[in-house]
């Protein structure tokens, strides 16, 4: 598979684009041709790898509002038509979980539901990728590495959420996707070194 052709000309929406992994996810596929779109809360001091690398203009069109607003967030898929999503805006600190575990459960497991539920009632077809974490699985103290049928699980907020999330993404994708044109999975990825990480609790940057 040729992936320029296959990702050139594409309506690909990154919901966090304006956060570390959003930001590096934005540039290789603006470097692949497509049309970019990105949906976030505005950036501020912390989006560091953003401010920098995006500071003239991003390379898609971008709306600035909270994964929380079904409405904004239906119009926007309504709008966009997106061929792909990338679901990234999360809280993503697992200190940051205990200070604020309501956020941290609105953002990671309503986040979700309100992005699937608009995709499930504005008619649009995409494939959906839901960025998780390697922090969803139940911690058993066992030395071999995680497998994805290991139990899902999580003491604390963070992990608990990101797990939660899981779930909601598998309810969708039985209930309603199995029989439609919508593909979606998740991809739970594990901690990622880079540059432009300036978020606390990082380990380059707390080094």
């Amino acid at each position: 598979l040729n992936s320029q052709k296959f990702w050139n000309g594409k309506n690909v929406l990154i919901t966090g684009h304006t956060g570390f992994k959003g930001g590096w996810l934005s540039l290789w596929l603006n470097k692949l041709g497509v049309n970019l779109y990105g949906y976030a809360l505005a950036p501020t001091d912390q989006n560091e790898f953003y401010n920098k690398v995006f500071y003239s203009s991003y390379p898609g069109t971008e709306t600035f509002a909270d994964i929380r607003d079904i409405e904004i967030l239906r119009e926007s898929i309504i709008s966009i038509k997106p061929d792909i999503i990338f679901h990234l805006a999360a809280q993503p600190l697992v200190r940051q979980s205990y200070s604020f575990p309501l956020d941290t459960f609105q953002v990671n497991v309503m986040g979700t539901l309100n992005l699937l539920d608009s995709v499930r009632t504005s008619g649009t077809k995409p494939i959906i990728v839901n960025v998780t974490t390697d922090k969803v699985y139940r911690n058993s103290e066992c030395i071999r590495a995680y497998r994805e049928y290991d139990k899902l699980g999580g003491h604390d907020p963070y992990s608990a959420s990101k797990s939660c999330s899981e779930l909601v993404t598998e309810s969708y994708r039985e209930a309603y996707f199995t029989r439609s044109c919508v593909r979606i999975s998740s991809a739970r990825a594990g901690n990622v070194i880079g540059g432009g990480d300036m978020a606390n609790d990082r380990l380059i940057p707390d080094f």
